[in-house]
């Protein structure tokens, strides 16, 4: 009987545990500071810890607030075939033609990311460090959604092809098994972009394009795998979770090219990107003035209060369930 109650005690924490991808989130965040130019670097390294704790921020947000989820995805297939030229580009022509209902249905992640760009650049110009910190820690989060690419398919999580789970396996499961270890972060400083919300359209469609090989390859593999070789069950948190086996872990890896990677990596430097475009926007304010707020000044929800309701109430909208 014991060993029922621990088996299914895993089937369900697993799908918590590797849904959130929380793990790359946090190491995005973390190593876009370290593109910034020593004008940014002085103000942003001391905020390192706060920037990586509060990167996952927006997706806790998502058990509590119900318009939270839409801002996490965009569902492009719903807007005709790739390049999508169906879906205007700028969200008052996307409104007028769609509504504001039915885009927020079907997601408004690259929206969001230069919504908060505009927030971003107005806390740098009126020195508002609390501001700067919490928008800077979520604007890394939206932009990580962005390189994913089943946060541009309504088949975020395989539930049409079968293939449940998958979504965590890409986004948590490769890099908390492979970045630490195998993964290389060494990047270029950061950029300005002249053009930011033509970036992100750039990114999101780049991420559609993946979609096929992403399903594609693991439906494959899968054929070639019986269930207790693709999946194994692995201690996490004094629990027993089940999750996808290394043995298939690495042979996914390998099939997709080092996507997942090459996408990780990406995120890295966008956001390193955004956060120096904000800056330079503002009139590169002297960030030595601006004291780096705590994390009791900068939050929008305390961290207490977001961790309680992400472990005990239910997402509100799409979930990677």
């Amino acid at each position: 009987m014991r060993s029922i109650v621990l088996l299914l005690t895993a089937l369900l924490l697993s799908q918590r545990l590797y849904c959130w991808g929380f793990f790359a989130h946090e190491k995005i965040n973390a190593y876009a500071i370290y593109l910034l130019p020593p004008e940014m670097l002085i103000f942003y390294k001391p905020a390192a810890q706060y920037l990586k704790t509060h990167a996952t921020d927006p997706d806790k947000r998502r058990y509590v607030l119900k318009n939270e989820g839409p801002r996490h995805f965009i569902d492009l297939d719903q807007y005709g075939n790739y390049p999508f030229t169906e879906l205007p580009r700028s969200w008052e022509a996307a409104v007028e033609k769609y509504g504001e209902d039915s885009l927020l249905q079907h997601g408004i992640l690259p929206w969001r990311v230069q919504e908060l760009l505009n927030r971003l650049t107005g806390a740098f110009k009126n020195r508002n460090q609390g501001a700067i910190l919490r928008l800077s820690a979520d604007l890394g989060h939206y932009i990580g959604d962005a390189h994913v690419p089943l946060h541009t398919s309504s088949n975020h999580n395989g539930q049409k092809t079968n293939q449940h789970g998958i979504h965590g396996f890409w986004e948590s499961r490769l890099p908390e098994l492979l970045a630490d270890k195998e993964w290389d972060f060494y990047l270029e400083k950061a950029r300005y972009m002249s053009q930011p919300a033509e970036m992100i359209w750039k990114i999101i469609l780049e991420s559609a394009a993946a979609v096929d090989s992403v399903l594609g390859q693991e439906a494959a593999l899968s054929n070639s795998f019986s269930s207790d070789q693709k999946y194994a069950f692995e201690w996490r948190n004094q629990a027993l979770i089940r999750q996808y086996s290394t043995q298939f872990s690495q042979r996914y890896n390998a099939l997709l090219g080092g996507m997942v990677e090459r996408r990780m990596r990406q995120s890295v430097q966008a956001v390193a990107d955004y956060w120096y475009t904000a800056w330079i926007n503002a009139g590169q304010p002297d960030l030595r003035k601006i004291r780096a707020a705590s994390a009791a000044d900068s939050m929008l929800y305390t961290l207490d209060t977001l961790s309680f309701y992400w472990r005990n109430q239910p997402v509100k909208g799409k979930s990677c369930d």
